[in-house]
């Protein structure tokens, strides 16, 4: 039995292949190469793109606290219809509560539905019509004559060194003196008609509005009247472009003051050798005690007062309505 021994095959030598640069495998290369070693059914995990700069546990903790956190409104709250009428009405109410309670006296203060009877009563004979149609005549009178001068003399000194120089100083002055101190003096210069009580009323309305005006136009910014020079403007388009608009702001202010003023000067004036009026009315009525009367004449004044208040913040807010502020 012969016996057949394998015969092997000498192998030749591996040629050895020459050293390469290592590079640095990607991403997605590194991944193919390990879902290629992986047995079939196993699955992979894709390696991570590189890490790019993140912020640290703690910033990132801040900033998802103050993502969550709702944000805080720091304005006033939407506007409420008629709400300036709140705070009269409160008054009033508790005006009526205590009255039906008995603890105003009758004589001092009457109650409200006493008022407003006697209100009734001296409307139906006439009387109070009268008194008011008078009123309103100097209110508007003065009120007309104070704005115009106020806004001229405003005008004047703004733009102006040698208006500034003139007026600033004057209406400072008539500013610190007491207007109704005034009075007197008047009646001696323009007798104690009617003229010297629309002249008090023109004086109480220009003072502010001439200050309020005078300092929004000191107030606007100098490189708006640059622009204006660098454009070529006129004095009048300067005035009616640049001007005017900045001024406005300050302007209603002193509308409003000066609206006020009007019926403040008003009450004193007509209490003055006067035959008819609010103020006449109610100084007849201290005459004689009566009390809801002159209430009556308080009421008409703060009706007025806060109608024509509103009237001029519904201008203001129409002509004004470009700006955007706390109160818009």
């Amino acid at each position: 039995m012969t016996t057949s021994t394998p015969s092997t095959t000498p192998t030749t030598p591996a040629t050895p292949t020459p050293p390469t640069t290592p590079t640095s495998p990607t991403a997605s290369e590194t991944s193919a190469a390990a879902a290629d070693a992986a047995p079939p059914g196993t699955a992979t995990a894709t390696a991570p793109p590189p890490r790019a700069w993140r912020p640290r546990r703690s910033q990132r903790s801040q900033r998802s606290q103050r993502s969550s956190r709702p944000r805080r409104s720091l304005t006033p709250g939407r506007r409420l219809p008629a709400a300036r009428l709140a705070g009269p009405l409160l008054v009033l109410v508790l005006w009526a509560a205590a009255s039906a309670a008995g603890q105003l006296d009758p004589g001092a203060i009457p109650a409200p539905w006493t008022v407003l009877r006697t209100a009734g009563h001296l409307w139906t004979e006439g009387t109070l019509p009268t008194d008011v149609v008078t009123s309103l005549r100097r209110a508007g009178y003065g009120f007309s004559i104070g704005l115009g001068a106020g806004v001229l003399l405003a005008l004047a000194s703004g733009l102006t060194r040698t208006g500034e120089a003139l007026i600033d100083g004057t209406v400072n002055l008539n500013r610190a003196i007491p207007t109704l101190g005034l009075i007197p003096l008047f009646i001696l210069w323009l007798g104690i008609g009617e003229t010297f009580k629309i002249a008090i009323i023109a004086i109480v309305v220009y003072v502010p509005v001439y200050l309020n005006t005078h300092a929004a136009l000191s107030g606007i910014d100098s490189r708006f009247v640059e622009l204006a020079e660098v454009q070529g403007l006129s004095r009048w388009r300067f005035v009616r472009q640049v001007v005017v608009p900045g001024a406005l702001p300050g302007f209603f202010v002193g509308l409003r003051l000066g609206v006020t003023g009007s019926w403040l000067g008003l009450v004193v004036l007509e209490q003055i050798n006067a035959t008819s009026g609010l103020g006449y009315l109610m100084f007849q009525a201290q005459n004689y005690g009566q009390t809801d009367v002159i209430l009556v004449g308080l009421l008409v004044y703060g009706v007025f007062g806060l109608v024509s208040d509103s009237v001029v913040r519904l201008i203001e807010r129409r002509v004004l309505s470009w700006r955007r502020t706390l109160s818009s």
